[in-house]
């Protein structure tokens, strides 16, 4: 099996990163587990949106943990499937209204 710059393992290192900054990673930390907390939406919706989140930005690292976390939390597959459609129509989207910006500069250029 060829070695990649991915290591799945390494997802179980992510904590470690407050070793050589303790106190922006504590911080970090403090940070990413309050915005996990159940609030206006629950932490199952946001397991969602972390999974679609996870896909756009191309991590890995999260995908993992999102899956495994949105399988413990009951979503199920096609909710999970869902999601990163969601998340693909919006980047999708996002790629494509920048065209305006390549037809406003060719229609200047052209014109």
């Amino acid at each position: 099996m060829s070695k990649t710059y991915y290591e799945p393992s390494d997802l179980r290192k992510f904590g470690k990163i407050t070793e050589w900054s303790e106190e922006l990673g504590t911080k970090f930390f403090d940070y990413y587990n309050s915005v996990f907390e159940e609030g206006a939406l629950t932490s199952r919706e946001k397991s969602l949106i972390a999974l679609a989140v996870s896909h756009t930005e191309k991590c890995p690292y999260c995908i993992d943990a999102y899956s495994k976390d949105g399988l413990q939390r009951g979503i199920t597959k096609e909710e999970m499937m869902e999601a990163v459609h969601v998340g693909s129509a919006i980047k999708s989207g996002a790629v494509l209204v920048h065209g305006v910006q390549m037809m406003n500069k060719v229609n200047k250029l052209d014109g």
